[in-house]
C-alpha cells in the first residue's frame, strides 16, 4: 500500500487501515527504524506496565525450572552411560 509523504513530513493513513488497527485522531504511533524499513507500532506511555500480562498463557517459571531439571537428569543419565562404556 502507497502513501505520499506531503510537504510537510505527513501521510495519510487509508481508512481501511485505520480501521482494521482501530486508529482514531489523536492515537499515537511510534515510528520504528528497523534499517532498510519504516514501521509504525502503537506508542506506549510505558512500556513496562502496558506490557504487562502479554505472556500470561506461556510456561510458569516453575514449569521452566522443572523442565530444566528433568533436562539435566536426562543429561547425567546419558553422561553415565557413556562413561560406563
Amino acid at each position: 500500500m502507497r502513501v505520499t509523504v506531503s510537504s510537510k513530513g505527513q501521510i495519510v493513513l487509508p481508512a481501511d487501515i485505520r480501521r482494521k488497527y482501530c486508529l482514531s485522531a489523536g492515537t499515537r504511533l511510534q515510528l520504528v527504524d528497523l534499517g532498510g524499513q519504516i514501521s509504525l507500532v502503537p506508542a506506549m506511555d510505558d512500556a513496562v506496565l502496558e506490557s504487562f500480562g502479554m505472556l500470561e498463557d506461556g510456561p510458569s517459571t516453575a514449569d521452566l525450572e522443572r523442565a530444566r531439571r528433568e533436562d539435566r537428569r536426562r543429561e547425567d543419565r546419558t553422561r553415565q552411560k557413556d562413561a560406563g562404556r
